[in-house]
Parts: structure tokens; sequence; C-alpha cells
């Protein structure tokens, strides 16, 4: 099903439209409010531009790299069926043509820029105080990622940084392409005069989880076909909710793992342990205090356990997918360059693979 680009409603007919749904009783979170309404998400926040809304300058690098200002925040990343929250501090940002890095122990990003389209910062009245962010979207209108204040952050850092990058023209509306579920490919295609020979001897040669991606560039395949082709010593699909189990052992060995979240233009990752692990109907959580993870399990698909080679040894993760072969959530043992995968996390990751 399509996303609808925009609204037949005029910016105020919107407005009264979602204040409507407010009045009713409703609880939705922009997001889901913005599907009712049957637009994308930062056409809904635009419609309240000169309100509790402030259009930004696409000036999307400088805005990050003020970011660090506001001191301790909570970072936010999602796709359709996972959201990523990690509270931090923004530092050690840089950018390089269209991508960014923000590499620190807390807030950790690898941002890809080039569909970035809008900025916006919201100050939204709540009882108790008012609740600011700020919010970055695609061309299609779609949250990139989000920066929501805490009670300790700097509100009056959070105001000088409004004030600098607000937009010229305060407008209240958005133009936005519309976003498709995909085209109708098959995620797992293998392309024709594909060598799978070939394909497996490069895996087997990786040195450097970096280089995955490119090998799969080189092929033209997409992750789930490269699962398919490398053959079972490489990839193992496993059960569909092997995440529980993972993430369970993880917890009760007190074993930092990696979780890795995005879309098109962001990913964010933690680093550390989980600890407070919360089934909420359909949902999976965790919910720690500087890390909360939501992962909406209707929308899993597929589960593959994953072997690479690197110059430090197998790097072993544990990946998720949804029904058009997007990634949702990517599970990894702690590790830096240099040093060897932990043999507890991959043993967890193993056992997966063996209980499949």
């Amino acid at each position: 099903m399509d996303m609808l680009a925009s609204s037949q409603s005029s910016p105020e007919q919107l407005r009264d439209r979602h204040q409507a749904l407010i009045a009713a009783g409703s609880r939705m979170r922009m997001r889901d409010a913005a599907e009712t309404l049957g637009v994308a998400e930062g056409v809904l926040l635009a419609a309240y531009v000169g309100r509790t809304v402030t259009a930004l300058k696409p000036a999307f690098a400088e805005i990050l790299g003020a970011v660090g200002s506001l001191g301790r925040v909570m970072a936010l990343t999602r796709n359709a069926h996972c959201v990523h929250e990690r509270k931090g501090v923004y530092r050690n940002l840089s950018f390089n043509g269209g991508i960014g890095l923000a590499v620190d122990k807390d807030i950790d990003l690898r941002l890809f820029m080039f569909d970035w389209s809008s900025a916006f910062a919201q100050v939204e009245p709540r009882e108790g105080g008012a609740a600011r962010s700020l919010q970055f979207f695609d061309s299609h209108g779609e949250a990139i990622h989000k920066i929501h204040l805490l009670s300790e952050s700097d509100v009056a850092a959070f105001d000088r940084l409004v004030s600098e990058f607000a937009a010229p023209e305060q407008q209240a509306d958005l133009a936005v392409t519309a976003a498709t579920s995909g085209d109708g490919a098959d995620p797992a295609a293998i392309p024709e005069g594909f060598d799978s020979g070939q394909f497996r001897a490069d895996w087997d040669a990786l040195k450097d989880t970096h280089d995955f991606f490119p090998l799969l560039k080189r092929y033209g395949l997409e992750r789930l076909a490269a699962f398919r082709a490398a053959g079972p010593a490489r990839a193992t699909r496993v059960d569909r909710l092997a995440h529980r189990a993972v993430l369970e052992a993880a917890r009760a060995g007190e074993l930092p793992i990696m979780a890795f979240v995005g879309n098109r233009s962001c990913i964010q990752i933690h680093t550390g342990p989980v600890i407070n692990l919360k089934q909420m109907g359909d949902w999976f959580n965790v919910l720690d205090p500087d890390f909360n993870l939501h992962l909406l399990e209707s929308g899993i698909v597929e589960t593959w356990l994953v072997r690479k080679p690197t110059a430090d040894g197998m790097v072993t993760s544990i990946e998720l997918f949804d029904a058009a072969g997007r990634p949702l959530l990517m599970l990894f043992g702690a590790r830096k360059p240099g040093i060897a995968e932990n043999l507890e996390w991959r043993a967890i990751a193993e056992a997966a693979g063996a209980a499949a």
C-alpha cells in the first residue's frame, strides 16, 4: 500500500482533523495519527508550523553539529517495525559528502544524507511542561531521525539553536513525493549470470564487516538474496522469533551486545548490556534507563544467523527482516576492530541456529 504523500486538506483543515482525533480520546503518536489521516508524518507535523512547530533550514549537518550544546538528550531512529531510543550527548560528529557519523559510546549513528529533505523543531505543550524535539524527514515526509530533550537538557541552548536555524519563511505545508512499500521486486532475487562459487569465495575473503555492503553492490544482491546464495555455512535461516532467546541469553549472561536499527537514511547503534526485557502484546521491548527498543514482532518475516569472516576472526550476527526484505534489527556481540568476537556471544547466536 502506498503512503499518501499529501492531503486534499489545507493545513488548517488537516490540523482540525487531527485535533478532532485528539478530542475523541485518541492518544496516537504523530506517526500513527498521520497514517489514520492519510498523510505522511512530515506533512502533519508541518501543518503546525507557526504554532507549536518551527520549520528549520535544510542545514542538516550544521544542525546536528550544534545538538551537542543541548547536553543529554534522547536519540530516536526507527523503521516500520522497530524503534531504537538511546540517551546520551551528541559528540564526535563528522561528515564527508553525503555520509555522516556520530561516534560515541552513547549516541552512535551512521547517517546517509542523500535524501534528507526537511527539518523541524517542535515545542509541544504537555501536562507538567513542554516536550521539545528536533525532527528530520526524507523527501516522502517519512521520519529519518528525532532528537527529544530530556528534563536535564539545556532548554536555552535549544531555543538558541531554533533561532539560529529557523527557515526564513515559516510555511505550514510540506511538498513530498509518494513513498511506496516496494516495486514488487523479490528481495531474494538472484541476478542473471550470478556466479555463486565466486560470490562465496569473495565472501570467505572478507577482512572487515564494512566490506560486506560493497560485496553486495558488486554482485547486485539485496541482503536476503546474499544470505540465500551464501550457503548454510555462511548464513542460516532461523526461527522468526529467535531474538527472544538471543536477547534473554545476553541478559542472563550480562553480555554486552550491539543492536542496529535503521532506515534508508540513518542507522542507530546501541552498544552495551540489555537488562529489562518485556513482552507487551505483539511488541518485544528492552526498557533500560538509557536504551529502549520496541520491536513489532508481527512485522518480522525472516530471521537469519550470519557469519562473516574478518581479519580478527568470524563475526556472527542475528538479522531480522520484514516482508519487503528490509532489515528491521541486527544484533552483534559488542566488539571493536582489532579484537576477536566474544565467544559467549557466538555461542548464543549459534544456539539460535541449532534450534532452527
